[in-house]
């Protein structure tokens, strides 16, 4: 390609979905560029971006003197392997997302902003020109600055900042004293990488379920294959990660943890952290821009072992990844729902695939999706039946509440069992999915109920700041207690929070210590982890919670299990609500009895007869998973076929109407498989002030819903309506609000 022009293809974060054509920058030697390295560029109306290098070749569209020279190359090398740069593209491709916005927008915030990729440095400081006899030149009644200078001259290689700032208070200003007055120089160094072997810290005996899971999953080698680790809660599923991550980090390879959401899952973790002695990165959203980057190039550069973190954590690249783990498979924040629509699961198996290694997707009620792939020998499942050390699944215990009396949320016979357990000093969780005070406000009068003025939906009561949430836009009112339609004071509270279930055990036991933990009790840094560590120490004896209780932790305390509200689950328009139901009454039911005491779990229910709640009463996920999966294949849904959703929304309805109207004209007619649905109004048709509607594709084939995709979306991209709509793709939604 010498000898011919040199076209270089640049990825911008823009929502054009395209590469953008580029000449190489003046006087700059054509051979030296690489795909991967980072690009300023002009790109608009005197606006300079960072873009990065995508292709090089030596044809373009549009006229070589038509096109742009790029203004700087801001790396000497790519910014990661090809391989992950194709890892991106691929996402991009399979998605149907703008392949500049997938690369640069994975990307830590200071690279993308075109930041040197460098790690941080350490400033040492040395005595200029290596005089070792200054200091006694320093006057009397200067001790600081003889005592630091007599502390660097011990190090006439030079001494690093920080230990001078342990050893002395008030170091600064004499420091910089003695640099001004021409006695220490500085010097910066990078900080040393020091990548480690992984040794266990504590001697853990795997039951034989678990070294047989670890063995299955080590002999594997450096092959892809994709295992589903279908463990019981309580089973030690972490302890065969732990064995199984230990056999590649000594082989030198290193590992991704992916887990639905750091912030709920600290005890995960500390204990991946205590368990292995390895240079361990964690990536969430509390880090700074720096700490991101660090770590981003700790695990390129191969310095850091083990990357735990959230969905975004699959966009790390490695110098030689070995194994990936997905704790938690099944759970619904593995996928994206704003922007990019990713799934970090399905895409930590490509990865897996691509970089021909072992992936683990862990859980005790695993996805329909993945227990369909085993049927199909897609994956292999291994499977642990037992709860470790001495303890049992609870009991499982169904409440008909249809003839009982109610103190609000909570049943007589409810309150009696909570009664018992917090007298025998033992702990009770109580689950209920919805925060805040009440769901709905009511005139008793006219009827009338308080809604968003943005999303025509019911707004949540918010008691102890007196005002109605919407939890979909963050709108907020001040309650009135006059009905605005027809002025009258009977404004009812309607369903129960976490929030009023807490006033009701109050109510009934005052001498309680009652911990309540939802999205409102845990807005402030350390508090979900003070709340844990009371919980685990006994410092309380009621739990109340969302979901966020439901994930992963270890109460070992916790004796009895309530679940408050099963019924919402059961009847829905949502073709996946069964299974979720499922899951989460299995996974909150898990928290009891972890340790040596019995659990028992209670479920409050207006259907008791129902098939669903009768089957997990006896711990049958296995049996439920069957049925939910006959129902799906003689309606041809997921897994069964695949789905892709057009949304689209604006302030007028009528823009939504058209151009999803275009959109389904433009497809094509001969294919007998797609199924269209709609355009029909979105589950929530107003959100934030804009109406939403959305078209949805089905199809047995992926690779033929593929095929169409890739001449539809062009041309969804060309027609002017879709211009005064925003619209978006989802492949493979989860949801369809």
């Amino acid at each position: 390609m010498s000898s011919r022009l040199r076209i270089l293809r640049i990825a911008i974060n823009t929502p054009l979905r395209r590469l953008f054509d580029y000449l190489p920058p003046h006087g700059c030697n054509p051979e030296q560029l690489i795909a991967g390295q980072r690009l300023r560029v002009s790109f608009g109306r005197s606006r300079e971006k960072t873009g990065l290098l995508a292709e090089i070749t030596s044809h373009s569209e549009i006229e070589p003197h038509k096109l742009k020279h790029v203004i700087e190359v801001l790396d000497n090398k790519p910014l990661f392997s090809l391989d992950h740069l194709q890892f991106l593209k691929w996402a991009s491709d399979y998605y149907h997302y703008p392949v500049g916005e997938v690369i640069l927008g994975t990307l830590p915030k200071l690279l993308s902003n075109g930041s040197p990729a460098i790690k941080k440095h350490v400033r040492y400081w040395r005595l200029k020109h290596g005089e070792k006899s200054l200091s006694d030149n320093l006057p009397a009644n200067a001790p600081l600055k003889k005592a630091i200078m007599d502390l660097v001259k011990k190090h006439p290689e030079g001494i690093a900042e920080e230990t001078i700032r342990r050893n002395f208070k008030n170091w600064h200003k004499p420091l910089n004293s003695l640099a001004e007055q021409g006695w220490l120089d500085s010097f910066t160094h990078e900080i040393p990488d020091s990548k480690q072997t992984c040794t266990q810290t504590e001697n853990i005996k795997l039951n034989p379920e678990q070294m047989k899971a670890v063995n299955t999953i080590i002999s594997t080698g450096n092959t892809y294959k994709p295992f589903l680790l279908n463990g019981i809660t309580g089973s030690g599923k972490t302890e065969v990660y732990l064995h199984a991550i230990k056999a590649y980090i000594n082989q030198g390879l290193q590992a991704l943890v992916l887990l639905p959401e750091i912030a709920l899952t600290p005890q995960f973790i500390e204990r991946l952290k205590s368990g292995l002695k390895a240079n361990t990165g964690v990536l969430h959203s509390g880090l700074t821009d720096r700490e991101r980057m660090e770590t981003w190039l700790g695990a390129r550069d191969g310095s850091i072992n083990i990357i735990i973190g959230t969905r975004s954590a699959i966009w790390t690249p490695f110098k030689q990844l070995g194994i990936i783990v997905v704790d938690e498979e099944h759970d619904l924040s593995y996928k994206q729902h704003e922007g990019f629509r990713y799934s970090a699961r399905d895409l930590a198996l490509y990865r897996a695939h691509q970089n021909k290694i072992p992936v683990i997707l862990g859980s005790a009620t695993p996805s329909l999706e993945s227990i369909q792939n085993v049927v199909n020998k897609r994956y292999q499942e291994i499977k642990l039946t037992k709860r470790t050390g001495n303890a049992f699944l609870p009991e499982i215990n169904i409440l008909d509440i249809r003839s009982c009396s109610m103190d609000g949320a909570l049943s007589g016979p409810v309150l009696e069992v909570i009664r018992q357990h917090i007298e025998r000093k033992q702990q009770v969780l109580l689950f209920l999915n919805r925060r805040g005070y009440a769901p709905v406000m009511m005139c008793h009068d006219c009827g009338w109920i308080a809604k968003c003025p943005r999303c025509n939906i019911q707004m949540t009561y918010h008691k102890h700041i007196n005002k109605l949430c919407c939890h979909h836009c963050q709108h907020q009112e001040k309650l009135t207690d006059t009905c605005p339609e027809c002025s009258n004071k009977k404004i009812i509270e309607i369903g129960h929070g976490t929030q009023r279930l807490t006033e009701t055990l109050e109510k009934n036991f005052p001498e309680a210590k009652i911990i309540r933990i939802d999205r409102d009790s845990t807005r402030r840094k350390g508090t979900m982890q003070s709340m844990l560590d009371d919980a685990q120490k006994g410092n309380a004896d009621i739990l109340i919670g969302t979901q966020m209780l439901a994930k992963g932790h270890h109460f070992p305390m916790v004796t009895l299990v309530g679940i408050i509200d099963a019924d919402r689950g059961l009847y829905s328009a949502d073709f996946r609500a069964s299974e979720r139901m499922a899951q989460i009454v299995m996974q909150v039911s898990g928290r009891a009895g972890r340790a040596d005491n019995p659990g028992t779990v209670i479920i409050q229910t207006h259907h008791p007869d129902h098939p669903l709640l009768k089957t997990l009463a006896g711990h049958d996920y296995v049996k439920l998973s069957k049925l939910l999966l006959e129902e799906r294949k003689q309606t041809i849904l997921p897994p069964f076929s695949y789905q892709v959703l057009l949304r689209a929304e604006a302030n007028q309805p009528d823009k939504i109407r058209q151009f999803l109207d275009e959109a389904h004209n433009l497809l094509p007619r001969n294919h007998k498989q797609l199924q269209i649905f709609g355009p029909i109004m979105a589950p929530i048709e107003k959100r934030a002030g804009n109406y939403r509607m959305q078209l949805l594709l089905q199809m047995p084939d992926r690779k033929q819903l593929r095929n169409i995709l890739d001449t539809w979306v062009p041309l969804l991209e060309n027609q002017a309506s879709s211009r005064k709509v925003r619209w978006s793709l989802d492949v493979d939604p989860q949801d369809m609000l």
